[in-house]
């Protein structure tokens, strides 16, 4: 499949659907993000809403439930595919990094 519609994922766009390997809503979600990164990368409301509603948009996420306010979404099969393509890219990338650090030359 050709996921160059959905390629690359910003950095807040990345983290959001790893942490949707499981159900969540938005503020685990966002905890989850700053877990995962060292705390490196938060995402702060405004960024994870507008970023909800374009995963959405795109088929990568789905709401599954709604309790009392909070909203779950759940990454979709797309969600997941776009996710390890993602992944694949950016390994060649750090591959073809340490190469280049390492000798001095492009890999």
């Amino acid at each position: 499949m050709d996921y160059s519609k959905y390629l690359p994922l910003s950095e807040a766009s990345f983290y959001m659907l790893a942490a949707l390997t499981e159900p969540s809503h938005g503020y685990a979600i966002m905890q989850k993000v700053e877990a995962m990164s060292g705390g490196v990368v938060t995402i702060g409301p405004g960024t994870m809403y507008g970023a909800f509603s374009t995963l959405e948009k795109q088929k990568l996420i789905v709401k599954v439930a709604e309790e009392e306010r909070r909203k779950i979404y759940a990454l979709t099969e797309l969600g997941r595919e776009v996710l390890a393509e993602q992944v694949r890219r950016l390994e060649i990338m750090v591959k073809s990094a340490q190469v280049a650090l390492k000798t001095g030359r492009p890999a």
